[in-house]
């Protein structure tokens, strides 16, 4: 439904017949570490995410998972290499 509290005019999938029904009645503005997002909208009321309705909250235990500036961490495993397999290959 679209929102007609502090989004308004755009899509929001907290909005019902009776209003908002996130906790608080409405959405919360974004955090200092949202900055960069792509689901960030700048409107007349502050600045919002489209995608949660409060961003705090995704940050509180790590990254946000829904946030598109950061590229997560990849571990890199180093494989065993086995030593007379190795010295097989080289012969060739």
């Amino acid at each position: 439904m679209e929102c007609v509290t502090i989004k308004q005019g755009s899509n929001c999938q907290f909005m019902v017949k009776t209003g908002c029904c996130f906790n608080g009645g409405q959405c919360h503005p974004i955090v200092e570490k949202c900055e960069g997002c792509a689901h960030i909208q700048d409107l007349p009321s502050g600045r919002y995410c489209d995608t949660y309705a409060h961003p705090a909250i995704k940050w509180m235990y790590g990254a946000c998972n829904f946030a598109t500036h950061i590229q997560p961490e990849q571990k890199q495993e180093a494989k065993k290499l086995n030593p007379l397999k190795a010295s097989k290959r080289g012969i060739r």
